[in-house]
């Protein structure tokens, strides 16, 4: 590849022939540890007015299509896969808290979690286990994947929407509302006993 426009059509292959998205650094190994953070930047402008787009979910890239025209590709029936409302909270408690443990989701929601929620989470491929908390009993925690965000068509967690959005689209009902002052609680008391064990290794 001795010309730039060699690069970016390579990078622009790789992603085309792949079965699933990649990083930046697994495309870089496919074409021989070549430098490719401006041949995608460069691609992703190139296809951003074209009817497929290159974007980056989960810092792994790939093609979709471009969605003002999504709806040209929707079946005439659609099997849509609708959430429980525990799972539903369950998936919002986790992807703004996590990783968290099965034991702090019941805090949170105030409620016993059954091993199936979290099962069915799972088996979407929208929530992985990430280890133990090194705490006596060694709970799995779990935390979103890079799936969750190519669904939900966020590039991080940083564009998950704050209690304050969600409240002002109209998007909690008094319930889901209620779900979310504890979950802003449940940060508040985290950020407590951050400060206070900081404090005290201060006094030590």
């Amino acid at each position: 590849m001795s010309r730039p426009d060699d690069l970016v059509r390579a990078v622009e292959a790789t992603l085309f022939a792949a079965t699933e998205p990649m990083s930046a650094e697994a495309i870089s190994v496919h074409l021989g540890g070549a430098e490719v953070k401006a041949a995608l930047a460069e691609l992703a402008e190139q296809y951003r007015e074209r009817g497929i787009n290159l974007v980056e979910r989960g810092k792994r890239w790939h093609f979709q299509t471009a969605p003002d025209l999504a709806h040209l590709l929707r079946r005439e029936r659609e099997e849509v896969r609708r959430l429980s409302r525990a799972a539903t909270e369950v998936l919002a408690i986790v992807a703004y808290h996590e990783p968290v443990s099965r034991a702090e989701i019941e805090s949170i929601r105030g409620v016993q979690t059954a091993k199936g929620t979290l099962d069915v989470l799972m088996e979407a491929g929208w929530v992985r286990i990430v280890g133990r908390r090194e705490v006596p009993g060694r709970p799995v925690i779990y935390a979103t994947t890079p799936e969750f965000l190519t669904h939900f068509g966020l590039e991080s967690r940083r564009d998950l929407p704050g209690i304050d959005e969600l409240r002002a689209a109209g998007l909690l009902d008094p319930v889901e509302d209620a779900l979310a002052e504890a979950m802003e609680a449940a940060g508040g008391a985290e950020g407590e006993a951050e400060t206070q064990s900081g404090d005290e290794a201060d006094a030590d």
